[in-house]
């Protein structure tokens, strides 16, 4: 397991964990790095309706292992990064009030969702799910609105992928991405 200590150093440095392989772990530090500016994240029209329906009730660190475990499971079909080691290592984190997660549930099921880090003023999203669709958008949307409201100054996503330019996504060469996150690190802001 990655110590709870070694893991906040590494995110407060612009790194983090990846499993390359089973009991292989390695630290990544990508340039470009890809963010979400928080002030002006893009809710796309589709999400928009489907969030003003309240299709989802959304909830806060209530199953953090589920949500974890789920996104292992979606990950095996793409190349698994997330193995036991990184699993059990954020699970610690989360019990140190450091990892979180944003759910979305529908009908008492768990059916989408994300987890990430929280550092002073700096989220850094990890990976997200979902089983029915637009649960996992639902859920950075209430990921984005929490952070809003609680000051935060950074939404790191490590990578642009399609799926994320929709709400905003772009990227920074590293150098700027790691002033961002200096400036994140002053803030005292709290997720919880």
């Amino acid at each position: 397991m990655i110590a709870a200590d070694a893991l906040l150093s590494a995110y407060a440095s612009g790194w983090f964990p990846m499993a390359v392989a089973p009991g292989e772990i390695r630290w990544y530090s990508p340039d470009p790095r890809g963010i979400i500016p928080i002030d002006t994240f893009h809710v796309p029209r589709r999400l928009a309706r489907t969030l003003r329906s309240r299709r989802f009730e959304i909830r806060v660190d209530s199953d953090f292992r589920s949500v974890i475990a789920a996104c292992a499971e979606r990950e095996d079909a793409d190349g698994n990064w997330i193995d036991h080691e990184i699993m059990e290592s954020y699970v610690a984190l989360h019990a140190r009030g450091f990892a979180h997660s944003v759910e979305a549930w529908q009908n008492g099921r768990l059916v989408g969702g994300l987890y990430g880090v929280s550092l002073k003023g700096a989220f850094f999203g990890e990976s997200m799910f979902h089983y029915v669709d637009d649960a996992s958008k639902a859920a950075l949307a209430a990921l984005v609105e929490r952070l809003q409201s609680r000051g935060f100054t950074l939404l790191d996503t490590q990578w642009v992928t399609d799926h994320l330019l929709q709400f905003g996504a772009t990227e920074l060469p590293r150098r700027r991405y790691l002033r961002l996150l200096d400036e994140a690190l002053k803030v005292d802001a709290t997720f919880v």
